[in-house]
């Protein structure tokens, strides 16, 4: 049950740090009311007791690489917003090194579905992503308007992360129960669905659903691995090997530093260990390697 230390990790989110704290924000400030959120560096910083004192410089994407080289990261995973010049250069000059998961809001209709469009033809990215109580207004995970980016993403054969659980900035958490994934995955039996950031407090009901539906998966991203629920490492230990992905939330919340001291302590069973650190987002995702 040891964790191997060569494997060439695959970091299902990692990313080069935020401009500003507005950039933290940006989309869903509007929806921030109480006094405290708006003094957060972080937008869920109250559950913190310290993030990465890691600061936006020119130097930021080759910082990223060396970090990921310290630990062993082989590819990692950026939230690409297309107007954001750095990230976008830096998956151009380091393909072999990072891929892009392009932030995408139902609310804006087929200009998404274009935008998305465009980014996989022209940035090579292999991923959508959003946050449903992180959109303004918010959009379930389930709600109509996010139909035509799952039909998208089937159509181009790619995968679409989205948070599910209680969200950790101060907004209303409904829009991602993890429930309402149970009418997507029937509608879009072909739709790869990746849930982030843990499903707390409906992880029991989300086992159940990753066991029903063949293209649901569960990354750990945004939890430090000690506090990763039990039900999910016992899942991976047993039928859910292929369906639990590595992810980290560096340099967003987490140290990787942390991270890599807490995962050997999860007592992932030796054969699971590749699959949850490679070998799962490198299908799921159809990257080479």
């Amino acid at each position: 049950m040891a964790m191997p230390t060569d494997i060439g990790v695959v970091d299902t989110l990692i990313g080069i740090p935020n401009s500003d704290r507005r950039s933290w924000y940006g989309h869903f400030e509007s929806m921030l009311r109480d006094e405290g959120s708006k003094t957060f560096e972080h937008p869920a910083g109250y559950m913190y007791k310290e993030t990465p004192k890691v600061r936006r410089t020119s130097e930021s994407v080759v910082d990223l690489l060396r970090e990921m080289d310290r630990f062993g990261i082989e590819r990692g995973l950026l939230a690409v917003d297309l107007a954001d010049e750095m990230v976008v250069a830096a998956l151009q000059e380091h393909p072999d090194r990072l891929s892009g998961s392009l932030m995408v809001d139902p609310n804006r209709g087929m200009a998404a579905v274009r935008d998305l469009e465009r980014a996989v033809a022209e940035l090579g990215v292999v991923a959508a992503q959003y946050m449903p109580a992180g959109v303004v207004p918010p959009v379930a995970i389930n709600d109509k308007m996010a139909y035509p980016l799952y039909a998208k993403c089937v159509e181009l054969d790619i995968a679409i992360f989205v948070n599910g659980g209680v969200p950790g900035p101060r907004v209303p958490m409904m829009s991602q129960y993890p429930g309402h994934v149970d009418e997507v995955c029937w509608f879009f039996p072909e739709l790869k669905f990746v849930f982030r950031h843990c499903c707390e407090p409906w992880v029991d009901l989300t086992v159940k659903l990753l066991l029903k539906w063949e293209n649901l998966y569960y990354s750990t991203t945004a939890f430090a691995p000690k506090y990763y629920p039990r039900a999910i490492v016992d899942f991976a230990n047993t039928r859910g090997a292929d369906k639990i992905i590595y992810g980290g939330y560096y340099p967003y919340g987490l140290e990787l530093e942390r991270i890599f001291a807490e995962l050997p302590e999860l007592g992932l069973k030796d054969d699971v260990w590749p699959k949850f650190l490679r070998e799962n987002a490198l299908r799921v995702l159809k990257l080479p390697g």
